[in-house]
Protein backbone atom coordinates (compact mmCIF):
# COMPACT_ATOMS: atom_id res chain seq x y z
CA UNK A 1 0.00 0.00 0.00
CA UNK A 2 2.80 2.42 0.91
CA UNK A 3 4.65 1.53 -2.30
CA UNK A 4 1.52 2.13 -4.38
CA UNK A 5 0.96 5.49 -2.73
CA UNK A 6 4.55 6.49 -3.38
CA UNK A 7 4.25 5.46 -7.05
CA UNK A 8 1.03 7.44 -7.47
CA UNK A 9 2.66 10.45 -5.84
CA UNK A 10 5.66 10.26 -8.16
CA UNK A 11 3.38 9.72 -11.16
CA UNK A 12 1.33 12.78 -10.26
CA UNK A 13 4.46 14.94 -10.46
CA UNK A 14 5.07 13.87 -14.06
CA UNK A 15 1.41 14.31 -14.98
CA UNK A 16 1.63 17.89 -13.72
CA UNK A 17 4.98 18.51 -15.38
CA UNK A 18 3.65 17.25 -18.71
CA UNK A 19 0.51 19.35 -18.28
CA UNK A 20 2.60 22.45 -17.67
CA UNK A 21 4.57 21.80 -20.86
CA UNK A 22 1.37 21.30 -22.86
CA UNK A 23 -0.14 24.46 -21.37
CA UNK A 24 2.89 26.56 -22.36
CA UNK A 25 3.11 25.03 -25.84
CA UNK A 26 -0.53 25.83 -26.55
CA UNK A 27 -0.63 29.31 -25.04
CA UNK A 28 2.51 30.40 -26.91
CA UNK A 29 1.56 28.44 -30.06
CA UNK A 30 5.16 27.28 -29.85
CA UNK A 31 5.98 24.92 -32.67
CA UNK A 32 8.89 23.79 -34.77
CA UNK A 33 7.20 22.71 -38.02
CA UNK A 34 5.39 26.03 -38.40
CA UNK A 35 8.52 28.02 -37.56
CA UNK A 36 10.57 26.13 -40.14
CA UNK A 37 7.79 26.52 -42.73
CA UNK A 38 7.68 30.31 -42.25
CA UNK A 39 11.46 30.46 -42.38
CA UNK A 40 11.78 28.47 -45.60
CA UNK A 41 8.67 29.70 -47.40
CA UNK A 42 8.51 33.34 -46.32
CA UNK A 43 11.91 34.22 -44.91
CA UNK A 44 10.33 35.02 -41.54
CA UNK A 45 12.52 34.01 -38.61
CA UNK A 46 10.71 34.94 -35.41
CA UNK A 47 10.01 31.28 -34.66
CA UNK A 48 13.63 30.34 -35.30
CA UNK A 49 14.82 33.14 -33.01
CA UNK A 50 12.48 31.88 -30.30
CA UNK A 51 14.11 28.46 -30.69
CA UNK A 52 17.53 30.04 -30.22
CA UNK A 53 16.32 31.67 -27.00
CA UNK A 54 14.93 28.33 -25.82
CA UNK A 55 18.22 26.57 -26.59
CA UNK A 56 20.34 29.27 -24.96
CA UNK A 57 18.45 29.25 -21.65
CA UNK A 58 18.24 25.45 -21.58
CA UNK A 59 21.95 25.05 -22.33
CA UNK A 60 23.08 27.55 -19.69
CA UNK A 61 20.91 25.92 -17.03
CA UNK A 62 21.21 22.25 -17.97
CA UNK A 63 24.63 21.58 -19.47
CA UNK A 64 26.70 22.45 -16.36
CA UNK A 65 24.42 20.25 -14.25
CA UNK A 66 24.67 17.36 -16.72
CA UNK A 67 28.45 17.60 -16.73
CA UNK A 68 28.48 17.71 -12.91
CA UNK A 69 26.16 14.69 -12.80
CA UNK A 70 23.71 16.35 -10.43
CA UNK A 71 21.23 19.21 -10.23
CA UNK A 72 20.30 20.52 -6.79
CA UNK A 73 21.52 17.23 -5.33
CA UNK A 74 19.56 15.01 -7.73
CA UNK A 75 21.54 12.73 -10.08
CA UNK A 76 21.10 13.67 -13.75
CA UNK A 77 22.40 12.53 -17.13
CA UNK A 78 22.24 13.92 -20.64
CA UNK A 79 20.99 12.56 -23.94
CA UNK A 80 24.18 11.84 -25.88
CA UNK A 81 23.53 9.60 -28.88
CA UNK A 82 25.58 8.35 -31.85
CA UNK A 83 26.19 10.34 -35.00
CA UNK A 84 25.88 8.29 -38.14
CA UNK A 85 23.89 7.42 -41.23
CA UNK A 86 20.81 6.48 -39.19
CA UNK A 87 20.77 9.93 -37.62
CA UNK A 88 21.10 11.67 -41.00
CA UNK A 89 18.43 9.57 -42.68
CA UNK A 90 16.10 9.70 -39.68
CA UNK A 91 16.32 13.47 -39.25
CA UNK A 92 15.76 13.99 -42.99
CA UNK A 93 12.66 11.78 -42.99
CA UNK A 94 11.43 13.48 -39.83
CA UNK A 95 11.82 16.87 -41.51
CA UNK A 96 9.70 15.79 -44.48
CA UNK A 97 7.10 14.37 -42.10
CA UNK A 98 6.91 17.64 -40.17
CA UNK A 99 5.72 19.54 -43.22
CA UNK A 100 3.30 17.04 -44.76
CA UNK A 101 2.09 15.62 -41.44
CA UNK A 102 1.41 19.10 -40.05
CA UNK A 103 3.59 19.10 -36.96
CA UNK A 104 6.53 17.77 -35.01
CA UNK A 105 6.26 15.54 -31.95
CA UNK A 106 5.30 18.21 -29.41
CA UNK A 107 3.21 20.06 -32.01
CA UNK A 108 1.26 16.94 -32.96
CA UNK A 109 0.41 16.20 -29.34
CA UNK A 110 -0.64 19.68 -28.30
CA UNK A 111 -2.59 20.56 -31.45
CA UNK A 112 -4.44 17.23 -31.41
CA UNK A 113 -5.40 17.65 -27.76
CA UNK A 114 -6.13 21.36 -28.22
CA UNK A 115 -9.03 20.59 -30.52
CA UNK A 116 -7.44 21.53 -33.82
CA UNK A 117 -9.41 18.94 -35.80
CA UNK A 118 -9.13 15.27 -36.73
CA UNK A 119 -6.11 15.72 -39.01
CA UNK A 120 -3.59 15.83 -36.18
CA UNK A 121 -5.10 12.73 -34.55
CA UNK A 122 -4.51 10.86 -37.81
CA UNK A 123 -0.93 12.16 -37.84
CA UNK A 124 -0.46 11.00 -34.25
CA UNK A 125 -1.74 7.48 -34.94
CA UNK A 126 0.47 7.20 -38.02
CA UNK A 127 3.39 8.61 -35.98
CA UNK A 128 2.98 5.76 -33.47
CA UNK A 129 2.68 3.21 -36.29
CA UNK A 130 5.86 4.51 -37.96
CA UNK A 131 7.82 4.42 -34.71
CA UNK A 132 6.64 0.85 -34.07
CA UNK A 133 7.59 -0.18 -37.61
CA UNK A 134 11.10 1.22 -37.12
CA UNK A 135 11.43 -0.62 -33.81
CA UNK A 136 10.28 -3.88 -35.43
CA UNK A 137 12.88 -3.45 -38.19
CA UNK A 138 15.66 -2.40 -35.80
CA UNK A 139 18.13 -5.00 -37.09
CA UNK A 140 17.82 -3.65 -40.63
CA UNK A 141 19.28 -0.24 -39.73
CA UNK A 142 20.98 -0.48 -36.34
CA UNK A 143 24.39 -1.38 -37.83
CA UNK A 144 24.55 1.50 -40.30
CA UNK A 145 27.95 3.22 -40.07
CA UNK A 146 28.66 6.13 -37.76
CA UNK A 147 31.22 7.70 -35.45
CA UNK A 148 29.47 6.93 -32.19
CA UNK A 149 28.38 9.35 -29.48
CA UNK A 150 30.39 12.56 -29.06
CA UNK A 151 30.12 14.85 -26.04
CA UNK A 152 31.28 18.39 -26.79
CA UNK A 153 32.16 19.15 -23.14
CA UNK A 154 34.10 15.89 -23.08
CA UNK A 155 36.02 16.90 -26.20
CA UNK A 156 36.41 20.64 -25.58
CA UNK A 157 35.71 21.22 -21.90
CA UNK A 158 32.54 22.64 -20.32
CA UNK A 159 33.39 26.34 -20.69
CA UNK A 160 34.28 26.22 -24.40
CA UNK A 161 31.26 23.99 -25.16
CA UNK A 162 28.85 26.43 -23.50
CA UNK A 163 30.60 29.44 -25.04
CA UNK A 164 30.58 28.03 -28.57
CA UNK A 165 26.94 27.01 -28.19
CA UNK A 166 25.90 30.50 -27.11
CA UNK A 167 27.93 32.03 -29.93
CA UNK A 168 26.18 29.77 -32.44
CA UNK A 169 22.75 30.69 -31.06
CA UNK A 170 23.62 34.39 -31.23
CA UNK A 171 24.93 34.02 -34.79
CA UNK A 172 21.75 32.30 -36.01
CA UNK A 173 19.62 34.85 -34.14
CA UNK A 174 21.48 37.79 -35.69
CA UNK A 175 21.64 36.37 -39.23
CA UNK A 176 17.94 35.63 -39.09
CA UNK A 177 17.20 39.26 -38.29
CA UNK A 178 19.51 40.56 -41.04
CA UNK A 179 18.05 38.27 -43.71
CA UNK A 180 14.47 39.06 -42.72
CA UNK A 181 15.20 42.79 -42.68
CA UNK A 182 16.75 42.61 -46.13
CA UNK A 183 13.89 40.61 -47.58
CA UNK A 184 10.90 42.30 -45.95
CA UNK A 185 12.17 45.69 -44.82
CA UNK A 186 11.20 44.94 -41.22
CA UNK A 187 11.76 42.25 -38.61
CA UNK A 188 8.80 40.44 -37.13
CA UNK A 189 9.04 40.70 -33.32
CA UNK A 190 9.59 37.53 -31.32
CA UNK A 191 7.57 39.30 -28.65
CA UNK A 192 7.93 39.95 -24.95
CA UNK A 193 4.88 42.15 -24.55
CA UNK A 194 1.54 40.32 -24.37
CA UNK A 195 -1.39 41.60 -26.41
CA UNK A 196 -3.85 41.08 -23.56
CA UNK A 197 -3.80 42.48 -19.97
CA UNK A 198 -1.89 40.68 -17.24
CA UNK A 199 -2.67 38.37 -15.38
CA UNK A 200 -5.62 37.22 -17.48
CA UNK A 201 -3.31 36.56 -20.42
CA UNK A 202 -1.60 33.82 -18.39
CA UNK A 203 -4.74 31.71 -18.51
CA UNK A 204 -6.41 32.81 -21.73
CA UNK A 205 -3.36 33.66 -23.85
CA UNK A 206 -2.05 34.12 -26.39
CA UNK A 207 1.48 34.34 -25.01
CA UNK A 208 4.38 35.97 -26.83
CA UNK A 209 6.79 33.40 -28.32
CA UNK A 210 9.56 34.60 -26.01
CA UNK A 211 7.46 33.67 -22.97
CA UNK A 212 6.98 30.21 -24.44
CA UNK A 213 10.70 29.82 -25.11
CA UNK A 214 11.73 30.73 -21.57
CA UNK A 215 8.89 28.72 -20.04
CA UNK A 216 9.79 25.59 -22.01
CA UNK A 217 13.49 26.00 -21.15
CA UNK A 218 12.76 26.23 -17.42
CA UNK A 219 10.33 23.31 -17.55
CA UNK A 220 12.97 21.31 -19.44
CA UNK A 221 15.39 22.00 -16.60
CA UNK A 222 12.73 20.92 -14.10
CA UNK A 223 12.26 17.72 -16.12
CA UNK A 224 16.00 17.10 -15.88
CA UNK A 225 15.83 17.51 -12.10
CA UNK A 226 12.74 15.34 -11.57
CA UNK A 227 13.27 12.64 -14.21
CA UNK A 228 17.06 12.59 -14.10
CA UNK A 229 17.31 13.15 -17.87
CA UNK A 230 16.12 15.77 -20.38
CA UNK A 231 12.58 16.01 -21.74
CA UNK A 232 11.67 13.33 -24.27
CA UNK A 233 8.50 12.60 -26.22
CA UNK A 234 8.89 10.05 -28.99
CA UNK A 235 10.48 7.30 -26.89
CA UNK A 236 6.92 6.48 -25.79
CA UNK A 237 5.56 5.98 -29.31
CA UNK A 238 7.22 2.64 -30.19
CA UNK A 239 6.31 1.51 -26.68
CA UNK A 240 2.62 2.28 -27.23
CA UNK A 241 2.64 0.56 -30.60
CA UNK A 242 4.52 -2.48 -29.33
CA UNK A 243 2.11 -2.86 -26.43
CA UNK A 244 -0.76 -2.79 -28.92
CA UNK A 245 0.93 -5.37 -31.18
CA UNK A 246 1.33 -7.64 -28.16
CA UNK A 247 -2.25 -7.09 -26.97
CA UNK A 248 -3.65 -7.94 -30.41
CA UNK A 249 -1.51 -11.08 -30.56
CA UNK A 250 0.21 -10.06 -33.79
CA UNK A 251 3.74 -10.64 -32.48
CA UNK A 252 5.82 -10.72 -29.32
CA UNK A 253 7.84 -7.48 -29.25
CA UNK A 254 9.91 -8.77 -26.32
CA UNK A 255 11.87 -10.74 -28.93
CA UNK A 256 12.50 -7.74 -31.16
CA UNK A 257 16.13 -6.65 -31.05
CA UNK A 258 14.99 -3.10 -30.31
CA UNK A 259 13.45 -4.14 -26.98
CA UNK A 260 16.28 -6.52 -26.09
CA UNK A 261 18.46 -3.48 -25.53
CA UNK A 262 18.88 -3.30 -21.71
CA UNK A 263 18.03 0.42 -21.69
CA UNK A 264 14.59 -0.34 -23.17
CA UNK A 265 13.66 -3.77 -21.81
CA UNK A 266 12.37 -2.48 -18.49
CA UNK A 267 9.98 -0.03 -20.18
CA UNK A 268 8.38 -2.82 -22.21
CA UNK A 269 7.93 -5.10 -19.22
CA UNK A 270 6.45 -2.53 -16.85
CA UNK A 271 2.84 -1.26 -16.89
CA UNK A 272 2.40 1.49 -19.46
CA UNK A 273 1.64 4.20 -16.90
CA UNK A 274 4.86 3.38 -15.09
CA UNK A 275 6.70 4.89 -18.05
CA UNK A 276 7.52 8.52 -17.29
CA UNK A 277 7.65 9.57 -20.93
CA UNK A 278 4.17 8.12 -21.46
CA UNK A 279 2.81 9.92 -18.43
CA UNK A 280 4.39 13.22 -19.49
CA UNK A 281 3.04 12.86 -23.05
CA UNK A 282 -0.47 12.24 -21.77
CA UNK A 283 -0.06 15.08 -19.29
CA UNK A 284 1.08 17.35 -22.14
CA UNK A 285 -2.11 16.58 -24.01
CA UNK A 286 -4.20 17.22 -20.91
CA UNK A 287 -2.45 20.56 -20.35
CA UNK A 288 -3.05 21.61 -23.96
CA UNK A 289 -6.72 20.66 -23.68
CA UNK A 290 -7.03 22.72 -20.50
CA UNK A 291 -5.32 25.70 -22.13
CA UNK A 292 -7.64 25.51 -25.14
CA UNK A 293 -10.70 25.32 -22.89
CA UNK A 294 -9.61 28.28 -20.75
CA UNK A 295 -8.77 30.35 -23.81
CA UNK A 296 -11.95 29.44 -25.64
CA UNK A 297 -9.75 28.54 -28.61
CA UNK A 298 -10.62 24.88 -29.05
CA UNK A 299 -11.26 24.56 -32.77
CA UNK A 300 -14.44 23.11 -34.19
CA UNK A 301 -14.00 19.43 -34.97
CA UNK A 302 -13.39 19.12 -38.69
CA UNK A 303 -12.72 16.01 -40.71
CA UNK A 304 -9.82 16.47 -43.11
CA UNK A 305 -10.14 16.41 -46.86
CA UNK A 306 -8.87 13.28 -48.59
CA UNK A 307 -5.56 14.90 -49.51
CA UNK A 308 -5.06 16.14 -45.94
CA UNK A 309 -5.78 12.69 -44.53
CA UNK A 310 -3.31 11.04 -46.92
CA UNK A 311 -0.72 13.67 -45.97
CA UNK A 312 -1.30 12.96 -42.29
CA UNK A 313 -0.80 9.23 -42.77
CA UNK A 314 2.32 9.64 -44.91
CA UNK A 315 3.74 12.41 -42.74
CA UNK A 316 3.02 10.57 -39.51
CA UNK A 317 4.74 7.41 -40.75
CA UNK A 318 7.81 9.43 -41.75
CA UNK A 319 7.82 11.20 -38.39
CA UNK A 320 7.71 7.90 -36.51
CA UNK A 321 10.36 6.12 -38.56
CA UNK A 322 12.57 9.21 -38.58
CA UNK A 323 12.36 9.78 -34.83
CA UNK A 324 13.40 6.22 -34.01
CA UNK A 325 16.26 6.15 -36.55
CA UNK A 326 17.55 9.53 -35.33
CA UNK A 327 17.28 8.65 -31.61
CA UNK A 328 14.79 11.44 -31.05
CA UNK A 329 12.88 14.36 -32.48
CA UNK A 330 13.00 18.13 -32.17
CA UNK A 331 12.65 17.73 -28.39
CA UNK A 332 14.98 14.88 -27.40
CA UNK A 333 17.48 15.19 -30.29
CA UNK A 334 17.49 18.92 -31.10
CA UNK A 335 16.65 20.52 -27.73
CA UNK A 336 17.74 17.71 -25.40
CA UNK A 337 20.81 16.80 -27.43
CA UNK A 338 22.14 20.34 -27.72
CA UNK A 339 21.40 21.12 -24.07
CA UNK A 340 23.27 17.90 -23.19
CA UNK A 341 26.33 18.97 -25.18
CA UNK A 342 25.86 16.14 -27.66
CA UNK A 343 27.15 16.50 -31.20
CA UNK A 344 24.14 14.56 -32.46
CA UNK A 345 21.84 17.45 -31.50
CA UNK A 346 23.79 19.86 -33.68
CA UNK A 347 24.02 17.41 -36.57
CA UNK A 348 20.29 16.55 -36.38
CA UNK A 349 19.11 20.02 -37.35
CA UNK A 350 20.93 20.06 -40.72
CA UNK A 351 19.19 17.08 -42.41
CA UNK A 352 15.99 17.99 -40.56
CA UNK A 353 15.94 21.42 -42.21
CA UNK A 354 16.70 19.84 -45.59
CA UNK A 355 13.81 17.46 -45.02
CA UNK A 356 11.56 20.40 -44.13
CA UNK A 357 12.51 22.05 -47.43
CA UNK A 358 11.60 18.88 -49.35
CA UNK A 359 8.39 18.48 -47.37
CA UNK A 360 7.44 22.06 -48.14
CA UNK A 361 7.71 21.32 -51.87
CA UNK A 362 5.61 18.17 -51.45
CA UNK A 363 2.75 19.89 -49.62
CA UNK A 364 0.91 21.03 -52.79
CA UNK A 365 0.69 17.39 -53.94
CA UNK A 366 -1.68 16.80 -51.02
CA UNK A 367 -3.63 20.02 -51.50
CA UNK A 368 -1.76 21.78 -48.70
CA UNK A 369 -0.55 25.37 -48.93
CA UNK A 370 3.15 26.17 -48.82
CA UNK A 371 2.66 28.85 -46.14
Amino acid sequence: MVGAAAWLGAGAVFWLLGAALGFVLFQASFGFAGAFRRLLAEGRGAGLRAQMLLLAVATVVMLPAIEAGSLAGAPVRGLVFPVGVALLVGAFLFGIGMQIGGGCASGTLYTAAGGQGARMWITLLAFIAGATLAAWQYEAWSDWPGIGAVSLPGALGLGPAVGLSLAAFALVFGLSRLIEQARHGAVEPMGWQARAPFPGVLWRGPWPMAWGAVGLALLSALTLFLAGRPWAITAAFPLWGSKLVEALGWDDPAFWAFWEDPTRTEALLRPLLADRTTVMDLGLMAGAFLAAALAGRAGAWRWPRVGEAIASVAGGLLLGVGAVLASGCNISAYLGGIASGSLHGWVWIVPALLGNAVGLRLRPLFGLGRA
